[in-house]
This record gives structure tokens, C-alpha cells and sequence, in this order.
């Protein structure tokens, strides 16, 4: 976390960024976030972003806190304070400060606050040796469409992948893959990508949905339908996809190899082609 934050209309250095004990966010997870890649100091896949925040918002009844052009000169704006390069912008909007009750109160307003990161996005090291994943029960509610700040289930998982050497998990439910803890899963078998179709089950993925247009774009055969740990240990390739990843390979599940234990040819094409985009994306506003 870098030094300035953006706090309900006020910049402020973080060690005094502070929200009431009564906003909803801390009481009920009563909220939603997103977090948007920056490349060349600027926000990229930004269109897609406001897209799914609009979308979060609406399906929880919670009201714009401002306007969609004022969320992104705020963010802009912590970008240029915080002297971001290349890394990562954090939003959360909740429902508001309000007494303590389970029916929604009349008459808030929407909290909102962000905060900006330092990352390696591009030259990631992960992207070369890939990553180890632990397979974790998937514990959360049935609206994992919402970017809700609810994210108990995802924290009590990745714990469990990393006490047992996972870089990250992949959640199952009934004997399938439903996603990564914090980003959409992945396997090729044949050529062919496999990944989950969109539901309430799973979050529609930013990075996914624009690795389904270049998979379109590539002449990439893609399948989107469940598929089985079983499956995905069988496969010749597997990889995850993020904002703070962008497209990573996994080389092994629950300790076993996937393939070779190498990161394969078609997760490193589509690494190719979406940073090529993004930095393509980021030039055109400099």
C-alpha cells in the first residue's frame, strides 16, 4: 500500500485514513470492491471494471456514491499522488453508516474508499516458473457473482492452500472446480481451453472475459462447462487468471505435476497476447 488513500471525499496519508464503527461494510460485509491493473500509470481494462462494479452495485440495491466519471478521477487522481506505475488501484463502495440493522436503512449515503499498490504486473517471476495450487472446499454463499466484500470463505481457503505450500487455491464444490480463491481456473486439454461457464456460482472475471475475446480473436478453441479435479490433474496445461496476475500458469495441483511441471505453450501465448494488450490499451492515453 503505497502513502495516500481516498477516504469519502478526502485524500489523506493512510496511517489517518479512518471509517465509523457503524458503516455497514464493517458490520455485514454490507459492500462491494474491485481492483483495476495500472500499466504506464494508467488504469487499463477500465471499461470492463465499471461494467461489473455497476453491476455488483445494482444487484445489492446499493446507490452510486458519485458519479462512474468521478470514481475514475478519484482513482486517477491516487495513481498521480501515489506515483503508480505499474500495479493496482483497490475500490470499495458500501451501503453506508447507519445503527446496527439487518433491513436496509433509508436515507445514507454510500461510503466509498480506495487506495493504490505497487506491483510487478508484467515481468511477474510466477509467469516463468508457474505456480503450485491446493485444492480447498468451497465454503462461501450462493451470489459469488456480487465482488462482495464478504470474502470469509475466500480468506479460510487461501489460508488452507498456503499452510500446505499453495501460491493458491482452487475451490471445490460437489466434485468440481468452481474458480480459483482470487481468480478464475483454468485447464487445456487437447488444445482446448476449459473453463466454467457464468453463473452465481463463480465471479465473472474481468481477465476472463477478455482471455474468451483473444481465445475468439487467436482462433483458440475454448469449452465452457464444469470440470473435475480429476480432470484438471489430467490435463497438458493449467492457469489462472487475475487483475494482479493477469494470466499465470499452475504447474502443479495438490502436489502433483501437471504434464511436464512446466508452464505450457498455449497459458504463455495468452500471457503474450493480454500484456500486449494492456500496454497497447495504456499507451493510447499517454
Amino acid at each position: 500500500m503505497t502513502d495516500i488513500v481516498f477516504v469519502n471525499g478526502n485524500y489523506l496519508p493512510k496511517q489517518e485514513a479512518t471509517i465509523s464503527v457503524f458503516d455497514r461494510g464493517f458490520i455485514f460485509g454490507d459492500g462491494v470492491y474491485e481492483v483495476v491493473p495500472v500499466i504506464n500509470g494508467k488504469m487499463v481494462d477500465k471499461i470492463y471494471f465499471l461494467e461489473r462494479l455497476a453491476r455488483s452495485l445494482g444487484e445489492l440495491a446499493i446507490e452510486w456514491p458519485c458519479s462512474s466519471d468521478d470514481v475514475i478521477a478519484m482513482m486517477n487522481e491516487l495513481i498521480t499522488r501515489n506515483a503508480i506505475v505499474e500495479g493496482m488501484v483497490y475500490l470499495q463502495i458500501t451501503r453506508g453508516i447507519a445503527d446496527r440493522d439487518f433491513a436496509f436503512p433509508a436515507g445514507i449515503t454510500s461510503s466509498i474508499v480506495a487506495f493504490a499498490s505497487v506491483l510487478n504486473l508484467i515481468s511477474n517471476p510466477a509467469a516463468e516458473s508457474g505456480i503450485p495450487v491446493i485444492t480447498t472446499p468451497d465454503l462461501r454463499w450462493k451470489r459469488r457473482d456480487i465482488k462482495s466484500v464478504n470474502l470469509l470463505g475466500q480468506v479460510l481457503a487461501k489460508q488452507d492452500a498456503y499452510s500446505r505450500g499453495g501460491k493458491e487455491g482452487w475451490m471445490v464444490e460437489d466434485g468440481v472446480i468452481t474458480e480459483g480463491v482470487s481468480s478464475s481456473a483454468y485447464i487445456v486439454k487437447d488444445n482446448v481451453i476449459i473453463t466454467r461457464p457464468l453463473s452465481n456460482e463463480i465471479l465473472p472475471g474481468i481477465r476472463r472475459r477478455t482471455l474468451l475475446e483473444l481465445c475468439s480473436a487467436e482462433s483458440i478453441k475454448l469449452e465452457q462447462r464444469l470440470f473435475t479435479l480429476d480432470e484438471a490433474l489430467a490435463a497438458d496445461e493449467a492457469f489462472i487468471s487475475s487483475a494482479t496476475t493477469i494470466v499465470l500458469p499452475v504447474v502443479s495441483i495438490d502436489g502433483q505435476k501437471i504434464s511436464s511441471g512446466e508452464p505450457g505453450p498455449i497459458t504463455q501465448k495468452l500471457r503474450a497476447h493480454y500484456i500486449a494488450r494492456l500496454i497497447d490499451e495504456s499507451e493510447e492515453r499517454l
